[in-house]
């Protein structure tokens, strides 16, 4: 039985609509994580089918091997259709509600416009109060500071990491309580979930890779989420180092061979070929298999996560080279004003896209430890489905 009239999305009620028809199928059940996670259910809610777009990973493998996909008249396209419900579920669960759409229609043109308002301000201050200082040669320990004080940058970036903390805290909370209650949550589960995001298991297609131009798989999408993910975690580790060593004592810049400039600079390198990997590989992907939303304009903010990544990479990288020159405090004060702006759009951006995948493989990995009584098993690699 379907709920469909029940919803008043547009894309709830596709998603529920070729859900019905693919657990009736079910012959892409050793595909992905979706499937078995869809077979648990005969009725969809709302939050169900938010849970289900988000435990997708576009991967594409269910497109080219269903027998109704288009030009069918029944026309399943799972991966569109997840798409597209994946990306309304960003704005549906945003906190406060009241911004998401702002940040939707104009994403890339407001991150932008924040950065250079952040950096404006804060060159425009310091060449107001002390040019000299702004356009000075500052070498050493805590030359940064002479720029702008170690106290100011705490409580600007400080005040505005913490709004995004917060705000996607509400957002994830929730969302998880719309896919439903569970009972008994394990560590086993996080586990497993912590696992398949890292080594990204669901991307690889039922075995061969994702589909990328064509139903041939590939690695490449694979891979440039890889660069990404692991460059944000090693500019992380970077920044909490340095805090540490901050308080030790020792204030940045560091010498080339410190190992906060050597995270930061492979963290910096990895959201640089990562981001514009992926930006590569959604142009060159496949239509029939690409959704509408992703457009590259202004209005995606799946761009404008990935302008406001490589953008921020890319300037501290010049600030590290520059950072001995009198062109180190406009480089500081536009890198700084591009993070302020990252940092505020975060909630609103592609970056909950990670925290939902997440919420959604540490339930996936839940319900299959109820359902078998064991950590579920790697799907079969598609030959060998296929072949059966």
């Amino acid at each position: 039985m379907s709920a469909t009239d029940a919803f008043a999305s547009p894309n709830l009620a596709e998603v529920d609509r070729q859900m019905n028809f693919c657990n009736a199928c079910r012959y892409c059940e050793g595909l992905c994580a979706v499937f078995p996670a869809m077979e648990l259910r005969r009725v969809f809610t709302p939050g169900e089918l938010d849970y289900l777009s988000n435990l997708c990973h576009n991967c594409g493998a269910c497109f080219y091997d269903c027998q109704y996909a288009p030009p069918h008249e029944i026309a399943i396209n799972v991966p569109v259709a997840m798409a597209e419900l994946r990306e309304e579920s960003y704005a549906r669960y945003a906190w406060p509600r009241a911004l998401a759409p702002v940040f939707a229609r104009n994403g890339v043109w407001l991150t932008v416009g924040a950065a250079l308002f952040v950096a404006l301000f804060i060159g425009g201050f310091m060449a107001w109060k002390d040019p000299q200082v702004l356009f000075g040669v500052h070498v050493g320990e805590g030359a940064f500071y002479k720029i702008m004080p170690h106290y100011g940058m705490v409580g600007l970036f400080g005040a505005a990491f913490l709004y995004a903390i917060v705000a996607s805290v509400m957002s994830l909370v929730t969302f998880w309580r719309a896919a439903g209650p569970i009972e008994g949550l394990s560590a086993i589960s996080v586990a497993r979930a912590m696992h398949d995001a890292a080594t990204l298991r669901y991307l690889d297609g039922g075995g061969m890779g994702c589909m990328h131009e064509s139903e041939r798989p590939s690695d490449r999408r694979r891979l440039y989420h890889h660069f990404t993910f692991y460059g944000f975690l090693l500019c992380f580790a970077a920044t909490g180092a340095g805090t540490l060593y901050h308080y030790a004592g020792v204030e940045a810049p560091y010498p080339y061979w410190h190992p906060v400039v050597i995270l930061g600079v492979l963290g910096g390198i990895g959201l640089i070929v990562g981001p514009l990997g992926l930006l590569a590989t959604r142009r060159e992907r496949d239509p029939a298999i690409t959704s509408a939303n992703a457009d590259g304009s202004a209005r995606d903010m799946g761009t404008a996560f990935i302008i406001m990544l490589v953008a921020t990479s890319a300037t501290g990288l010049l600030l590290l080279v520059l950072r001995a020159t009198p062109l180190m405090g406009i480089t500081l004060a536009l890198h700084l004003g591009v993070v302020f702006a990252l940092f505020v759009s975060l909630p609103y951006s592609k970056f909950v896209h990670g925290i939902y995948r997440f919420a959604a493989l540490v339930r996936h990995a839940h319900e299959q430890r109820v359902a078998h009584g064991a950590p579920a098993a790697a799907p079969a690699p598609a030959a060998e489905r296929r072949a059966a």
